[in-house]
């Protein structure tokens, strides 16, 4: 018998291999949507940045959130793929010698290390701006009241008051040290929110009533809180080579984690409850939500 683990291991390769491909098509020089040209140089360091491998766990759960309400998977498929756009494109500029200054990004060389600095900024910038294309483009088969809701909402969870925003806060713990309310709302805003919208997709493209996306949002916010607090755990106690990147990195620069603050056993503690709430939230869809319940486990358990 297939266990629930099992489940949730097949639906996420089968969910990567399908962003992999739609991702391979729409940075294509073939796949023009407008655009006079795309100059080859530019588009090779964002292929770079983007097909890279990686488990594309924020667009499998656009995928698997729209699964839950039998929403259009086509579409959820073009959504998917603008919100790893932006993901690859904060990892690209995160990176960068003036954000984090790694070398490595899943085991290979950063954009700004295999292009340079001003490539890498050009194509951060690329991906952002073709994300929003992607959902707005009539291919994206939604009504338009769907798609502009999901264009809103992926700009707030990637600018000021999200991604970008919690990246400014990042860069200022390294010399603040802020304390234990500052460092939640920090993680909130720069691995939570796009972890957060990516859960409320699925609400949005199935045009669900309000109880079910405010599930569905609390639901990303408490796995976004699970990612960044495993992420601290790993960064802590993981080797380079299983990691893909540099560890250790956080203690070095003094930079303030709720691990660092309370111990890895307060973590681990605090990772169970956060899986049990995932658990509560998804209770009334039953067996519907066992492969997103698993991705909370695999969070809150991952080990790269």
């Amino acid at each position: 018998m297939t266990t629930a683990a099992q489940k949730f291991k097949q639906s996420l390769a089968a969910n990567q291999d399908a962003i992999e491909k739609g991702l391979d098509t729409l940075l294509s020089a073939e796949a023009m949507t407008g655009e006079t040209e795309r100059p080859a140089s530019l588009l090779a360091a964002i292929r770079h940045g983007v097909l890279n491998g990686g488990k594309r766990f924020r667009p499998f759960l656009v995928l698997e959130s729209t699964r839950l309400f039998d929403g259009n998977a086509e579409a959820a498929l073009r959504v998917a793929c603008a919100l790893e756009c932006i993901h690859c494109y904060s990892l690209i500029h995160d990176d960068l010698p003036a954000m984090d200054d790694d070398d490595l990004r899943r085991g290979r060389p950063t954009v700004h290390k295999a292009f340079d600095e001003a490539t890498a900024i050009l194509a951060g910038d690329s991906l952002l701006t073709l994300a929003f294309d992607i959902i707005a483009d009539a291919r994206t088969d939604l009504n338009a009241d769907a798609r502009l809701k999901l264009i809103s909402a992926l700009a707030r969870a990637a600018g000021l008051g999200g991604m970008a925003g919690g990246q400014a806060l990042d860069l200022q713990a390294e010399k603040t040290s802020p304390d234990e309310a500052g460092i939640v709302t920090l993680q909130a805003m720069k691995t939570g929110a796009l972890i957060r919208f990516a859960c409320e997709t699925g609400a949005i493209i199935a045009n669900t009533d309000q109880e079910d996306f405010s599930r569905l949002s609390r639901f990303g916010a408490v796995i976004g809180l699970a990612f960044q607090l495993a992420d601290d755990l790993l960064d802590l106690k993981a080797d380079e080579k299983t990691l893909g990147k540099a560890t250790g990195k956080d203690t070095g620069r003094g930079k303030g984690t709720l691990v660092a603050m309370h111990g890895a056993d307060w973590a681990e503690a605090r990772l169970d409850a956060l899986v049990k709430e995932a658990a509560e939230l998804l209770a009334p869809y039953g067996e519907k939500a066992g492969i997103l319940l698993e991705a909370a486990r695999f969070v809150a358990t991952r080990e790269n």
